[in-house]
């Protein structure tokens, strides 16, 4: 089984997020790849090559998405990539209050609009750096989406 961690971040926050992705799935004997976002082509993203693709970004001013990731969120229009598993996780600060989190809600509604993957794991907002809590999220959210591409 191969799976893609896709990240953004400006903090590093973001980079922890993804590195307890990363390690539950390697723990699980998952041939997987850790990519920052900006440097990939949504076009190039195989299904026949990839079984799991996680995007981890986080939200940005106003509920935005990070700037790093908007090619590839426009491009995720144009793909084909059904009998991929996804999942989204991300940073954000519950100081912006309805704004918290809002990247991993966009992702997931492109995702589910345009790309034909199926959604292995509901999406995990992580405040600021991941703690006991959110890594305990993230690794349960790691482990559904590994079931879901065994099943699929």
């Amino acid at each position: 089984m191969k799976a893609r961690v896709l990240f953004a971040t400006i903090t590093g926050n973001n980079e922890d997020v993804a590195d307890i992705i990363v390690d539950e799935f390697e723990k699980a004997g998952v041939d997987t790849t850790k990519e920052d976002i900006i440097d990939i082509d949504a076009m190039d993203i195989n299904p026949a090559e990839t079984d799991i693709l996680v995007v981890v970004a986080y939200t940005f001013d106003k509920g935005t998405l990070a700037d790093e990731a908007l090619d590839f969120y426009d491009d995720m229009q144009d793909v084909n990539w059904t009998g991929l598993i996804y999942g989204v996780a991300g940073s954000g600060d519950v100081f912006y209050g309805q704004d918290y989190g809002m990247a991993v809600d966009l992702l997931e509604q492109h995702f589910d609009a345009f790309t034909g993957a199926t959604r292995g794991a509901a999406g995990v907002k992580v405040n600021l750096s991941p703690d006991a809590e959110a890594t305990s999220a993230l690794r349960a959210f790691a482990q559904q989406l590994l079931v879901a591409a065994q099943t699929n």
